[in-house]
């Protein structure tokens, strides 16, 4: 009888945490920083399911990790509330609603023989794009770019990605960086905790998994199948530090010749209207990449993607505190994230501001938008529409 009314509490719990999780996902536009917002008001103000001290930590190690940063908040909380069912509960609540309307779109528009309205929304979510990105790239430099080294670092990356762009040079990049800050870490500080304190708590079989499946990812990732396009989105996937943006040009340089820019460009634009996680833009492209499948592709593309973040939140369940103290793994993460800076900036300028502004009138626009979101304050959303009216107004 225990057993049975213990198995009915866990499957309360997850039922739970799905609803809750599936209600934000409905409600919560504006990407990763208002995402914070909601969880915190839920979770932690209105529920109390963790504390102030814990939800803070979490969203520490969410920024450090690769992996889409919100999502992984979201499957820690259901970590922490229901165990390994309730952080699945949380993804699959958290990220429904934007799945199903990216795949909508994916599976309602033709992009590749587009109407004039089509053509119209392409356009302007283009310029929303430019503005999002500048946006991003300049508050990800304020909060990732305070020393002389940071900054060497994302000019210098943003140097190399422009002469050589390639998934290559990315992955390089971001090794040379993390070599980079710990070293310098080293310098800087001296050992606060012990690294085998961290290492004795960890959960190795996620992380031997999530290391196993990214070695595969490369071999299999030049296939043009549905495994291939799993393995492109994992790969991304597991090098991506400092979210939904991030993931940008990591995917620009992967998926090129299999996706046209402007199923790339409009996947990325259309994420940043839907609530929920902008990880699901890779639904948007799973699905247009394997139109004979497309469910099939945009399932695989969008597990891929999330897959690894929430394989590194279970391997490090135990240890993060110890983590997040420890010098080496402080300078490493701030030099990947300078990194990632660069990445952005470099993309910034291509593919998104080379195919989207091509006259005056596009460039007043993109910094009209900029205004509007930066002094105004103006909500994505909001922002959005403009963009749209404007596009089928001017006939574009």
């Amino acid at each position: 009888m225990q057993k049975y009314l213990r198995t009915v509490h866990f499957l309360k719990q997850c039922w739970e945490v799905f609803w809750r999780f599936l209600i934000l996902g409905c409600i919560s536009f504006g990407g990763p920083g208002a995402h914070i917002g909601y969880f915190q008001h839920t979770f932690v103000e209105k529920l109390a399911w963790l504390s102030s001290d814990t939800y803070a930590k979490i969203i520490s190690i969410s920024q450090i990790l690769p992996g889409p940063g919100s999502s992984q908040m979201g499957f820690a909380i259901g970590l922490h509330k229901a165990g390994l069912a309730g952080g699945i509960a949380a993804f699959i609540g958290f990220t429904l609603p934007s799945f199903i309307l990216m795949y909508w779109l994916a599976v309602s528009l033709d992009l590749d023989r587009p109407d004039k309205w089509l053509l119209s929304l392409t356009y302007s979510l283009k310029l929303l794009a430019v503005v999002v990105v500048l946006d991003a790239a300049i508050n990800m430099f304020s909060s990732f770019c305070k020393t002389r080294l940071t900054v060497l670092i994302m000019l210098l990356s943003v140097m190399l990605l422009v002469l050589h762009p390639s998934f290559i040079t990315q992955a390089l990049v971001l090794f040379i960086a993390m070599l980079i800050g710990m070293v310098s870490s080293s310098k800087r500080h001296k050992d606060q905790v012990a690294l085998t304190r961290a290492f004795k708590n960890l959960n190795w079989p996620p992380l031997v998994l999530f290391i196993g499946v990214f070695i595969v990812s490369i071999g299999l990732s030049q296939q043009d199948s549905l495994a291939g396009l799993f393995a492109i989105f994992y790969k991304n996937g597991s090098l991506v530090f400092g979210g939904g943006h991030v993931v940008l040009p990591l995917l620009q340089t992967s998926i090129a010749e299999y996706l046209t820019q402007q199923q790339f460009l409009f996947g990325y634009a259309a994420a940043q209207g839907v609530p929920g996680p902008m990880f699901t833009m890779a639904t948007f492209m799973g699905a247009q990449w394997f139109d004979s499948a497309p469910l099939c592709g945009a399932i695989l593309a969008t597990l891929g993607i999330f897959l690894p973040g929430f394989l590194l939140i279970l391997g490090i369940h135990h240890s993060w505190q110890s983590l997040t103290l420890h010098p080496k793994f402080i300078g490493g993460s701030t030099g990947i994230n300078a990194a990632v800076v660069g990445l952005l900036v470099a993309t910034l300028y291509n593919p998104v501001f080379v195919s989207a502004v091509h006259n005056y009138s596009d460039l007043a626009l993109v910094v009209g938008g900029f205004l509007g979101l930066r002094l105004l304050k103006l909500p994505i959303l909001a922002l959005m529409m403009f963009f749209i009216v404007f596009g089928f107004l001017s006939g574009s």
